[in-house]
């Protein structure tokens, strides 16, 4: 099936019961056994729900894996990640990274004594200085969370494969429609569903997918052992918003592009982050593993202080000035005390996240109406 086809179908067929088309929210926490171990394939709603299952189905489909598994929240998928790893263990992961991924890995596992180097991923090359015999894992986003760094996905697997490493890609900017990490190399897959996947600002989800048997046997042991699963009410309301995950993201494209052509040249603008300008770092990388270039834009505000900034951000009459992205409505954001305000700040502006930057996550809602938001937001006092 092509994308559009699975993103409504996949994981989900009729009912057998009644036939519904929508698959029901099993809202159970236990079933009925015929006889000890003899069930359906459910036992306990912590491992196993129907309702949860079509959506996992379904998420797999739509990365081209076998496996997949939803969390709670991303944070919950990222942490059962890191549970495959022992004390001693050594991690590559990158410079740009998502602030409560930094956060986790520096204040929680480093306490059980993970080691983690955050490096410069645009260069695949630059990871092989750190790979030793305790390196199990690399952990990459890309586009990178907020100065959508673009790593080479591929180029990546390649060393990781050659030195029997896990390859873990988060894929929430880009999502399952722009970009599949595991037709490159990616071993595991993970997405914070809460955004584009889920596409509606009301469900906190994240996801795992994978091709590999032993690695889904082992976070499925976690998954299950540790509890980070969500409940059927959330899962029901991701499959549905995936139904229309295709649409939405043409429509998130084309007003990043219009809006990424508006902002590029605006007098207060001094720099701007979006894969799809071919002066972008690693811009020909992107054309080669993504499918169109998304809707997450960074700028940094020329001459703005942190005042002047927090004015700015606070301007905005149809963006709303809020945590997250990948929602149908159009988001501002200001990362430095917002979404990494974890990073400490000497860290964080080594690659540009500033005081003075904003992250747009831009929706579905009329252009003509983002862009005079934009205008009237930027228009000098």
């Amino acid at each position: 099936m092509k994308f559009a086809t699975k993103a409504i179908h996949a994981g989900q067929e009729p009912d057998p019961t009644t036939g519904a088309v929508m698959t029901p929210i099993y809202q159970t926490s236990t079933y009925w056994q015929k006889s000890p171990g003899d069930n359906k394939g459910f036992e306990y709603s912590r491992g196993t729900n129907p309702t949860r299952k079509a959506l996992e189905d379904c998420l797999a489909a739509l990365e081209n894996a076998k496996y997949g598994l939803a969390f709670s929240s991303g944070m919950g998928a990222t942490d059962a990640v890191l549970k495959l790893l022992q004390p001693g263990d050594e991690v590559i992961t990158g410079n740009d990274l998502y602030g409560g991924s930094y956060r986790m890995f520096t204040k929680i596992f480093t306490k059980y004594g993970i080691k983690f180097h955050f490096i410069d991923l645009t260069n695949p090359e630059n990871i092989r200085p750190f790979i030793n015999d305790k390196t199990k894992l690399v952990w990459i986003e890309t586009p990178t969370n907020p100065t959508m760094q673009i790593i080479d996905i591929e180029e990546i697997a390649k060393i990781t494969k050659e030195k029997n490493l896990i390859l873990t890609v988060d894929n929430t900017f880009a999502s399952p429609y722009l970009q599949n990490p595991i037709d490159l190399g990616a071993d595991i897959v993970i997405h914070s569903v809460t955004k584009y996947i889920g596409g509606h600002s009301d469900v906190v989800m994240g996801a795992l997918v994978t091709n590999n048997d032993q690695l889904y046997k082992d976070l499925w042991f976690i998954y299950n052992a540790c509890g980070a699963t969500p409940g059927p009410q959330d899962s029901f309301l991701v499959l549905r918003g995936i139904k229309t995950l295709h649409l939405r993201m043409k429509a998130h494209c084309e007003n990043g592009e219009r809006i990424a052509h508006f902002l590029k040249n605006h007098p207060k603008v001094d720099k701007i982050y979006w894969p799809g300008f071919e002066d972008h770092p690693n811009h020909d990388v992107a054309k080669k593993q993504m499918r169109g270039f998304g809707g997450m834009i960074s700028i940094t505000l020329k001459n703005a202080d942190l005042t002047e900034t927090f004015r700015i951000a606070s301007n905005f009459k149809v963006f709303t000035l809020a945590e997250s992205l990948g929602g149908v409505e159009s988001l501002i954001n200001h990362p430095a005390t917002m979404t990494h305000g974890s990073i400490p700040k000497e860290e964080r502006e080594k690659v540009g996240v500033t005081d003075n930057l904003l992250r747009l996550s831009v929706g579905v809602e009329d252009i003509e109406d983002l862009l005079e938001d934009l205008g009237n937001a930027l228009a000098e006092v």
